[in-house]
């Protein structure tokens, strides 16, 4: 934790003493070095994460709103956690094991900062500046989510399915690692989708979207079939990914001239969580 502190601290400072410099050093970035860029980056990384966790200190009635409609989904969804690992179980054996194997390894951290690492030394070295702030997104919504999660996770203390305890077993605030209880949230959830809707956002077909979408939750989906997860932990980390992606977009819009597809920055997201007798459903708009 001291260390984490220290590098929030020190990236802090490279970050506000470029803020201090003229604006042709900064805005315009057309004499800084390598160097200078890479530092440039690595505080927006850190703020970014720090702009993600203070949002909701500044949440208006539309974003608690939406927080509400995410506790609801994630309440009914618990209440049919059980029977969603009894359905999983009869066709279980059937996923192929490449698909398994992706779905387990793409969203291990070590390989998910292998990927995101690379897009973005590739911006950085290719002095590709909507490059480099993709990457900046990609790491910094990944380390928001990972450390979101590994810490939720401990606190919350719930019984994996493979613990064969249910779903509404809780052994909550344990500091080490405990295997069979630390099932909320999803990390490989978290970490899949989030690289999916960062990369998505460089494409303007919903086709591609939706594709690039559905490969994201494959990690999720396959933590489900494994039984590391149930389907409400799933479904939490999935939207809690996209609200950090949103939110750190929104921060890195005033730290980049640049973005992806020269779009207009503004968000063309939006989604309503809808509830009704015969189910839950979720209603995307892109």
């Amino acid at each position: 934790m001291k260390k984490i502190c220290v590098l929030f601290f020190v990236f802090g400072m490279l970050n506000s003493s470029y803020g201090q410099q003229s604006k042709s050093t900064i805005n315009f970035k057309k004499d800084r070095n390598l160097w200078q860029e890479f530092t440039y980056d690595m505080g927006n990384i850190f703020g970014g994460m720090g702009h993600a966790y203070s949002r909701p200190f500044h949440w208006e009635k539309k974003q608690w709103n939406h927080f509400l409609y995410i506790a609801g989904g994630t309440a009914a969804l618990y209440h049919v956690d059980d029977e969603v690992d009894s359905w999983v179980n009869g066709w279980r054996g059937n996923v192929p094991d490449w698909l398994a194997d992706y779905g387990n390894e793409y969203g291990n951290p070590n390989n998910n900062y292998m990927i995101t690492g690379a897009v973005y030394l590739t911006g950085l070295l290719t002095k590709d500046e909507k490059l480099r702030r993709t990457g900046v997104l990609l790491i910094s919504s990944a380390s928001a989510a990972g450390l979101l999660q590994q810490v939720s996770k401990r606190i919350i203390g719930r019984a994996r399915p493979r613990a064969n305890r249910g779903s509404d077993v809780f052994d909550p605030f344990h500091i080490d690692r405990v295997r069979d209880y630390d099932s909320f949230p999803s990390g490989h959830a978290m970490l899949g989708f989030t690289n999916a809707y960062v990369i998505a956002k460089q494409f303007k077909s919903p086709w591609i979207k939706a594709g690039l979408y559905t490969v994201g939750s494959i990690p999720g989906i396959i933590r489900i079939v494994d039984r590391f997860h149930w389907i409400s932990d799933i479904a939490f980390s999935t939207v809690i990914s996209i609200f950090i992606v949103e939110a750190i977009d929104k921060y890195l819009d005033k730290k980049y001239d640049k973005k992806y597809n020269d779009v207009e920055k503004k968000t063309a997201f939006d989604w309503d969580l809808q509830i009704s007798p015969r189910g839950v459903g979720v209603v995307m708009r892109f």
